[in-house]
């Protein structure tokens, strides 16, 4: 119930107005249950006060009844009831007494609840700062709870797949909502602002330059003439177009077909012999060009200019910021759509990933040694620098509790259990007159 205030105050967020004070934020569901429960025990303590104040009475009528002797028992029962009346009525008070005045009257040191209310606040912080917020305490009840193997022993249980593919997509859904189109688009337009202002031509010639030292772009070339032999092989459809089209008008139809034929032959074998051999001079010819790109986008000036221009015309284009808006958007509702089916491919992938992952770190216990000393360390962290925050949260709240509303819903809490401390007085007291009399009998008579 506590924490549902803290989390309620911590999580105002600023510049919002302050909702009206009240304790653990209003009546709920089970309030009506418990008003219940409180108004049946307080029946249940007041009949015993009744019932102990008829049984007065009824032994006073026949101890002064005319010509008639009292019998021995009247004075036993006239004093347990006697006591009972007295025990249930202080008991009555001191109950009454926490929470209002008894009567309406405002006798001193009564309605201690409301009165007391911001004390209990700082009481309540104190005796956590003193007793769990200590960096000692903290770090010794996070090694002893070993979380990392409780949890991931749980998600890693396959019955429980259901409830973490559930959570996880509730997760993702969240993350989206609280993400803003205009937001988006707003980020992206900065994060491309922000990408342009460096130049990119020295750090693209630097990453070609280390490519080519690495012989990292050889399988680029051999990638490139391996299409450009497949295209030479299925040309002889463009290349017959061609010649038909561009060339003399009055040379004859089988003439422009061996030519073509010639230029498809010789097309294929050259793209052949620079595709099967690494040290064609074409292909040397293309390692030469790139590390000449590479130096000229480190070194010339020109060069760079013209790399930074294409970059600058590229980035402001509005087709840019519009195509990254319209792809998050997109995006944005597939993957709502996806996480909102069950048995969709999105929503598996990401529940089966939680749990491969749960699987490895419940089974590597030198892992989860590991993560208990993370878990550990964070914890001390915090205890040692934001106990006096976290203390804070929780007497703040209190202070800002309606003392009055406050007051009532302790009752309803704890009200029911209370009402025994009047059962019992009466009971108690009753016993205790009863012994008293019976002791002095003894003794006097």
């Amino acid at each position: 119930m506590a924490s549902t205030v803290i989390e309620g105050a911590a999580g105002q967020p600023e510049g919002v107005p302050k909702a009206p004070s009240a304790p653990f934020g209003g009546d709920n569901a089970g309030d009506a249950g418990r008003r219940r429960d409180l108004r049946k025990m307080k029946a249940v303590a007041t009949g015993f006060l009744i019932f102990a104040a008829v049984v007065y009475l009824f032994t006073r009528y026949l101890e002064h009844r005319d010509g008639t002797d009292v019998a021995a028992w009247v004075g036993y029962v006239q004093a347990a009831s006697e006591a009972g009346m007295v025990g249930a009525l202080a008991d009555w008070f001191a109950v009454t007494a926490l929470f209002r005045h008894p009567l309406g009257i405002p006798i001193p040191h009564t309605a201690l609840i409301r009165k007391k209310k911001d004390d209990i606040g700082d009481q309540l912080g104190g005796f956590i700062e003193e007793n769990f917020m200590t960096p000692e305490v903290v770090v010794y009840r996070a090694q002893q709870i070993d979380l990392p193997r409780r949890f991931s022993t749980w998600v890693a249980d396959s019955r429980n797949a259901p409830r973490i593919s559930g959570e996880a997509a509730r997760a993702v859904q969240l993350a989206s909502e609280m993400l803003r189109d205009e937001d988006v688009e707003q980020l992206i337009q900065a994060a491309l602002k922000w990408v342009a202002e460096p130049q990119w031509a020295p750090p693209t010639g630097r990453i070609l330059e280390q490519l080519i030292a690495e012989d990292r772009l050889e399988p680029v070339f051999q990638m490139l003439c391996d299409r450009a032999h497949e295209w030479a092989i299925g040309s002889q459809d463009l290349i017959d177009r061609v010649v038909d089209r561009d060339g003399p008008q009055w040379t004859p139809k089988f003439v422009n077909t061996l030519v073509g034929d010639k230029i498809h032959r010789e097309l294929v074998d050259f793209t052949y012999k620079v595709r099967s051999d690494p040290d064609h001079e074409l292909r040397r010819a293309m390692h030469e060009f790139v590390e000449k790109f590479a130096d000229d986008l480190q070194h010339d000036p020109e060069m760079i200019a013209k790399f930074e221009n294409i970059k600058m015309e590229l980035v402001g284009r509005d087709e840019v910021t519009g195509a990254a808006s319209t792809a998050w958007k997109t995006g944005k509702a597939v993957i709502e759509q996806m996480l909102d089916d069950p048995n969709s491919t999105l929503r598996n992938t990401l529940s089966d990933s939680i749990i491969q992952l749960a699987t490895r770190i419940r089974d590597d216990r030198p892992l989860q040694e590991k993560m208990n000393g993370w878990v550990a360390r964070v914890a001390h962290h915090i205890a040692a620098n934001y106990s006096q925050e976290i203390i804070a949260v929780i007497t703040e709240t209190v202070r800002g509790w309606d003392a009055d509303d406050t007051s009532r819903k302790i009752e309803l809490q704890v009200g029911r259990d209370l009402q025994f401390i009047r059962i019992n007085g009466t009971v108690v007291g009753a016993l205790a007159g009863l012994a008293i009399h019976t002791t002095s009998v003894l003794i006097f008579h």
